[in-house]
Parts: C-alpha cells; structure tokens; sequence
C-alpha cells in the first residue's frame, strides 16, 4: 500500500452484478478501486453516477479470456495505482452445454477460458510483488456449482469445481509468504445470468447483499466461505448425498439454458 493512501481493491468483471456491487462495497469504506471490464463505458458511468473520481478510482478495458490482456491490465495497475492489498478475480460466464452438439464444444472452452485461464490471468502479475511485500489478499469467485454436478450445467459446474480445486492448490503454495488466498462461494445471486434459469434458486440474494456478507470473510482471510449460511449447510448436505440418491434427486431439475436459448451471452 502506498504510504498516506487508502487501501487497493483489483476487482475483474466490474461493470455489472458481484463485481460492481463488491465495488461499491469497498468504496463505502473508503478503499481506492481498480475496476476491470470490457465494457469500460458501464463502468465509468456508474462512477460518475457514485460520485467516484479519478483519484479513487481507475478503469482497465481487458477481457479476462485473453491472458495477455488481462495481465497487461494488471501490470498497468501496479505502475499506476501500486499493489493492491487485495484483488478479485470476480469475473465469469454461465451458460449451459449440451455435450451431443458440436458448437457447445467452443461454449465449454470459452467457459474455462473465462472462469480457469481467466482467474490464474487475472493473478499471475500480483503473485511475484505480493510475496515480495509478504503482504495482500487473493479472492477467487467460485459458486455452489462446483459442489456437484447438475444437469445441462456440465461446463459451469466443472469449471467452477476448478476454480475451489486451483484456489485451494495456490493457498497452500503461498502459505508461507503473507499472501492469502480465499475461496469465496456464492450460492444463487440475482443478476442477468441468474434470470433466465429454469429451476429453483434457494436463497436468492441481491449483488449488494453478497457483497456486505464477503467482505468480513476477505478481511479475515477466510479460506473457503460459502455464502450466505444457509447455502452452507445445503452443500454440506449435497456433499454427504450418495450418488444414487443424488441423481435420483436431481435428475428431473430443468437444464441450464444454452447459449443458443440465451438473451445474454
């Protein structure tokens, strides 16, 4: 952290949902913000409308698929704002994938591209000068999805199941250096990607809500936080399920929407 400044927040995916609400989250406590997008216009309107100014807040244009362009972001931010104190990799996708058609084959590789590549991207340029400092916070965005897998839902499940894994695999390489790297995983939150769903979504919260809920669990360092409480209790109940049983359970849940059947993606 620069010396006489507020604290650095990197957060990917800004310009909508958890990213901006983790945003406006951060800024409420006077924290200085590094906001990534690729659609920066979204995101400096919402500044201005907060009444966030150049000196507390900057906005990267970068799509996290691409590695070099979200690591070229993040080197831009380390000349320009110094070393954030803790950096999201909040940025994601969620469509569903039918494995029999062809086309789902490029959906399933831009789905780990965003949510893998994207995440161990969206790091890499921090890792070196945060271990040097013994110092800051690594957030990965993961969800309830990774606990098990559900129909239609194979490729968002299984790349957010990598996200826990790699996140899980980075906190014990940096354990002995001062960086910390925490899991955050959300259940069902409210945003466009959420809507279209054709199946019930249990404790539905708003991006704001989320947001009041994780920040404590980043400031503490959590290492695997599962929000909001209740989504806890019901992973640890799909957890113990035995596959029969839970394919039982599940096998009539209507399948996540296609990117053909999506309005937005």
């Amino acid at each position: 952290m620069t010396t006489g400044q507020p604290p650095l927040v990197f957060i990917t995916g800004a310009s909508s949902g958890i990213g901006q609400a983790l945003a406006a989250a951060y800024a409420c406590q006077g924290w200085r913000l590094a906001l990534v997008a690729r659609r920066i216009d979204a995101v400096q309107q919402w500044l201005t409308a907060q009444g966030l100014g150049p000196e507390r807040a900057t906005v990267y244009r970068a799509d996290v698929a691409d590695a070099d362009d979200i690591v070229a972001a993040a080197n831009r931010c380390l000349a320009e704002q110094g070393l954030p104190e803790v950096v999201i990799a909040n940025a994601g996708i969620s469509v569903g994938i039918d494995t029999a058609e062809r086309a789902d084959l490029d959906v399933l590789q831009a789905l780990y591209a965003t949510n893998v590549l994207g995440m161990a991207a969206t790091f890499h340029a921090f890792v070196g000068p945060m271990r040097q400092a013994r110092r800051g916070t690594l957030v990965g965005v993961a969800s309830v999805a990774a606990i098990r897998g559900l129909p239609g839902h194979g490729g968002y499940c299984g790349s957010k199941a990598a996200v826990v894994a790699y996140c899980e695999s980075l906190r014990v390489e940096l354990r002995a250096s001062g960086v910390r790297v925490v899991t955050l995983v959300p259940g069902f939150v409210d945003t466009p990607l959420t809507r279209g769903n054709r199946y019930p979504m249990p404790f539905l919260m708003a991006p704001e809500t989320l947001a009041q809920r994780a920040l404590p669990c980043i400031a503490r360092g959590k290492r695997f936080a599962v929000l909001p409480w209740q989504m806890a209790w019901a992973v640890a109940l799909l957890r113990l399920l035995p596959g029969w049983l839970f394919d039982r359970a599940i096998a009539g849940r209507g399948r996540k929407q296609r990117r053909s059947e999506s309005t937005h993606l």
